[in-house]
C-alpha cells in the first residue's frame, strides 16, 4: 500500500468530522482505536449478505458465515505466528480471555502456590488473580516499578521460586506506553516451570508478535484495539494448556455429546467458544488484521516513533510539565500532568478545541498510587495521527493553562 498519510486518513471516516467547531484530533487510541471503511463495510457485508450462524448449519449461508469466521480465525493465527489454529480462541476481548485462563487455572492450584503480577497492571489483569486466589489460597506476589515506570526485575528473579506457578505481565503499559521485557521474562518464569500470561492489548495495534518466538502459554489482545470492531478478541493459549484447563462456559456449540448423566466437551477451539459467537465482530477483526498487515507494521512502528519524540520534546517545553513513564523503552502514549491542575479539567478544555484524549486512572490505580496522583492526561498516538494535529495539542494546552492558572 505504501505509507501515504493523507490517503490513510481517507481510509477512515470519523476522521472527517468536527468536534465543537474544529477539525477532530483523536489522541485516545490507547483506549480504542477508530476503525477504517473497509472493516465496517465488512460488518455491514456479512449482516446484509449472508447472515447466518455457524457450524451448525448445511446450507449455503451458514456454510458462508462459517468460511468467513473460521477464515479470520486462519489469519489472525498467521498473523502472530501461532502453531496450531486452534489455539486461537475467540472472546469478548482481553477481558474475558483473562478471567477464562482465570477460571481454567482455579482448580489447577493448591492453597500456597504463588503467582506473580506487575506493578504496571490494567485492572482487568489484577483482579480476576484476586478474584481466583480467594477461591483456592493461592498467593499474590508483585513485580515493583520504578520511578521511570520500568520495572524492577532483579526483584522479580527473587520473587520466583518452585512456589511460583503463574506469571502474569502487560506487553506494554496501557497507563505510561512501557513496552515491557516480555521475553526475558517468559524466559526467566519457564525456568521455576512456571505458566506465562502476557496481555497484549496495547502492543498488538503498534508491532507485529511473533508468538512461537516469544514462547509464551497466553497471549491476549481485543481487536478494538487494532482497528477491529468492539466486543471481540483473541486468547492464545499453547495447546497443552487449553487441553488441561476446563471450560468457562457452558452450552451449544462446546460439547461433544450431551445426556442427562454426562456431557463430553468439544475438541479445541469449540471447547471454549460456547453459544452464538460474534460472528460479524470475528469478521471485522481478521478484516482489520489483513489492513494493518497492508500498511505494513514497520510503517507504522516508524511514523508512531516519530510522533512520540516530536511530542515529547514538545510538550517538555511546556513549564511545569511531568511526564509519567519518561523511559526510552516505550510507544505512542504520553501520559502527563501540568502544576497542580487537574487532569480533568485539562482533558476538557481540550474537548472544546476538538481534541479526544484520556484523564484519570487509566483502570491503573495502583499506578497512579505510586506516583501519589489522582490520575493523568494520557495522549495516545496512533499511525493516521499527524504532526500538525501535535502542533493543535501543544496550541490548545497552552490556552488551556492560560485559561486554568
Amino acid at each position: 500500500m505504501g505509507f501515504d498519510i493523507n490517503k490513510i486518513r481517507e481510509d477512515f471516516p470519523i476522521l472527517s468530522r468536527k468536534v465543537n467547531g474544529y477539525p477532530f484530533v483523536y489522541l485516545d487510541n490507547a483506549a480504542t482505536s477508530q476503525k477504517p471503511k473497509i472493516v465496517i463495510d465488512s460488518i455491514v457485508d456479512y449482516y446484509s449478505n449472508y447472515n447466518s450462524n455457524i457450524h451448525r448449519g448445511v446450507h449455503s449461508v451458514s456454510q458462508e458465515a462459517t468460511d468467513g469466521y473460521e477464515s479470520a480465525r486462519q489469519t489472525i493465527q498467521t498473523h502472530f505466528n501461532a502453531k496450531y489454529s486452534h489455539e486461537i480462541i475467540f472472546t469478548s476481548g482481553t477481558t474475558h480471555s483473562i478471567n477464562l485462563v482465570a477460571n481454567g487455572f482455579e482448580s489447577l492450584l493448591n492453597s500456597g502456590d504463588e503467582i506473580i503480577i506487575s506493578g504496571l497492571e490494567h485492572h482487568s489483569n489484577i483482579v480476576p488473580w484476586q478474584m481466583m486466589c480467594e477461591k483456592n489460597g493461592a498467593i499474590i506476589k508483585v513485580i515493583p516499578m520504578n520511578e521511570n515506570g520500568e520495572l524492577n526485575l532483579s526483584v522479580f528473579e527473587k520473587l520466583l521460586c518452585e512456589k511460583t506457578k503463574l506469571v502474569f505481565v502487560n506487553h506494554i503499559s496501557n497507563a505510561l506506553g512501557i513496552i515491557n521485557p516480555v521475553k526475558k521474562i517468559i524466559k526467566k518464569a519457564h525456568e521455576f516451570g512456571a505458566v506465562v500470561l502476557i496481555d497484549g492489548a496495547q502492543a498488538s495495534s503498534h508491532f507485529k508478535t511473533d508468538l512461537q518466538d516469544l514462547d509464551a502459554d497466553f497471549y491476549t489482545t481485543s481487536a478494538h484495539k487494532l482497528c477491529g470492531p468492539t466486543g471481540v478478541g483473541m486468547l492464545y493459549g499453547k495447546e497443552k494448556w487449553l487441553k488441561k484447563m476446563p471450560p468457562y462456559q457452558g452450552g451449544g456449540e462446546m460439547i461433544s455429546t450431551v445426556t442427562f448423566e454426562k456431557t463430553t466437551y468439544a475438541d479445541l477451539p469449540h471447547k471454549f467458544e460456547a453459544g452464538t459467537p460474534n460472528i460479524a465482530g470475528v469478521i471485522g477483526f481478521g478484516e482489520a488484521v489483513n489492513y494493518l498487515n497492508k500498511i505494513g507494521f514497520d510503517d507504522i512502528e516508524n511514523h508512531e516513533s516519530s510522533l512520540l519524540d516530536y511530542a515529547t520534546k514538545k510538550l517538555k517545553t511546556i513549564p511545569n510539565i511531568k511526564i509519567y513513564g519518561d523511559s526510552l523503552n516505550k510507544t505512542s502514549v504520553i501520559s502527563f500532568n501540568i502544576g497542580e491542575i487537574h487532569a480533568y479539567d485539562i482533558g476538557s478544555i481540550l474537548d472544546k478545541f476538538g481534541i479526544a484524549v484520556r484523564t484519570g486512572q487509566h483502570c491503573a490505580q495502583p499506578i497512579m498510587d505510586y506516583y501519589n496522583i489522582s490520575g493523568t492526561v494520557r495522549v495516545s498516538f496512533s499511525f493516521y495521527n499527524t504532526i500538525e494535529e501535535i502542533d493543535h495539542l501543544y496550541k490548545s494546552l497552552l490556552q488551556a493553562i492560560s485559561m486554568l492558572s
